[in-house]
């Protein structure tokens, strides 16, 4: 097993006034060479904007990138007409394709939004730009994991053009749970959202993360109650 541990506060991070961004992996003004991606899992932000503020129309290309709205309200446009508001338990796909131009503005004038937004390599490149969004019920199952993203849309999720698999999970203190890759070569990144939990012999606590490769499985042990997002992605060579 090969792991890396990211703390949350040594993150990248980025104060525009209107914007704080914490950036795990590099990205902007932020570079670090020990941080470039996780396998295809290239960029993960966790973003606060301010009411009435946000990112005007800029371009993307040849990445999947996947939106994941915390705390509160965020607007969504783009150059095929499209128009959305991406609220709490609510996921956005974007498949970028060829090219697609958007902007993202927080909906409220007065309150936050906080979302994440996280940008893989695409499985194949120059495919036709598309878009996807689903209200994942906040009731949990039984297991406390919710599958939001894989490759084939299945159980529920919504699809991207890679082999990887985005689940969320939330689990009361005590509880243990087993984790193995989704398919043969595939590491796991995990980004605990709130709580604590200990993975692969290391504590985690709110906003930290652990990336693990050349594994068959490990083992969550929760030590306080947490909300985590566990990426599923193929290690790149």
């Amino acid at each position: 097993m090969k792991k890396i541990i990211h703390r949350a506060a040594d993150r990248g991070y980025a104060n525009h006034g209107w914007l704080k961004s914490h950036h795990s992996f590099s990205f902007a003004n932020y570079y670090d060479p020990n941080k470039i991606h996780f396998g295809a899992l290239r960029v993960l932000n966790d973003d606060i904007v301010k009411g009435g503020m946000g990112f005007g129309a800029h371009p993307h290309d040849n990445m999947e990138i996947i939106s994941i709205v915390l705390d509160g309200a965020l607007e969504h446009r783009d150059n095929t007409g499209k128009q959305e508001i991406i609220r709490r338990n609510d996921v956005q796909v974007m498949s970028a394709g060829t090219g697609v131009v958007h902007s993202e503005f927080n909906a409220s004038k007065t309150e936050d939004v906080n979302f994440l937004q996280i940008w893989v390599f695409p499985k194949e490149r120059n495919i036709k730009p598309r878009h996807d969004q689903k209200t994942f019920s906040p009731a949990f199952p039984e297991n406390g994991l919710q599958e939001i993203v894989s490759p084939d849309g299945s159980n529920g999720a919504l699809s991207i053009h890679q082999d990887a698999w985005f689940t969320l999970g939330k689990l009361e203190a005590g509880q243990q749970l087993d984790i193995t890759p989704k398919q043969k070569g595939n590491g796991c990144y995990l980004f605990l959202l709130s709580g604590e939990v200990k993975i692969a012999g290391e504590v985690l606590e709110t906003r930290d993360a652990i990336g693990i490769e050349d594994y068959d499985t490990t083992q969550l042990e929760v030590l306080k109650p947490a909300e985590f997002l566990l990426i599923d992605v193929p290690m790149l060579n």
